[in-house]
């Protein structure tokens, strides 16, 4: 099925390029290797990359019969963490890179994914929480873009869990 369809097989930098089209998504179809998608033109192609990276807003994705197609972050559920201080935000930081979660860091405010537990957290710490709707893009980390959790956080029914650094 996917044979027939164009592959993008390559990546190019934002501003590098014109585009034919565009596709609009979150950051969890923007972090793949392989996956069939559809710009909003109606160009169905196929990611077909060496190994998963993430596509950043702006990022053009090279179809192999010459067409660029330009990547969208689309808007996400989100959590908006702000502190009164400098202090306070890079201590809600830390504790943030502590656990490992994939974490915007900008400015005036932080953007986290929806967690309850870690949003009880964070307002025990002084943080104002709130939801939010907006693109995602995360840091890529010390060790390059491995932001996008595989060591994802399921706390559900008040379960309590320990990591060795903790």
């Amino acid at each position: 099925m996917h044979d027939t369809l164009p592959r993008a097989t390559s990546v190019k930098p934002a501003g590098s390029f014109t585009h034919d089209a565009e596709v609009m998504l979150d950051f969890d179809d923007r972090f793949r290797r392989r996956k069939r998608y559809e710009s909003a033109g109606g160009i169905p192609f196929v990611l077909d990359l060496a190994e998963a990276q993430v596509l950043r807003d702006g990022d053009g994705l090279l179809l192999d019969d010459g067409r660029v197609i330009l990547v969208r972050a689309a808007e996400e559920p989100l959590v908006e963490v702000r502190g009164g201080s400098a202090a306070a935000m890079i201590r809600l930081a830390w504790h943030l890179g502590n656990r490992h979660l994939p974490a915007e860091l900008q400015a005036n405010r932080i953007l986290i994914r929806e967690d309850h537990v870690i949003e009880a957290m964070l307002r025990g710490l002084g943080a104002q929480v709130s939801k939010v709707r907006a693109p995602f893009n995360p840091e890529g980390g010390a060790y390059g873009e491995h932001n996008h959790s595989t060591h994802q956080h399921h706390h559900e029914h008040g379960e309590h869990h320990h990591h060795p650094h903790d």
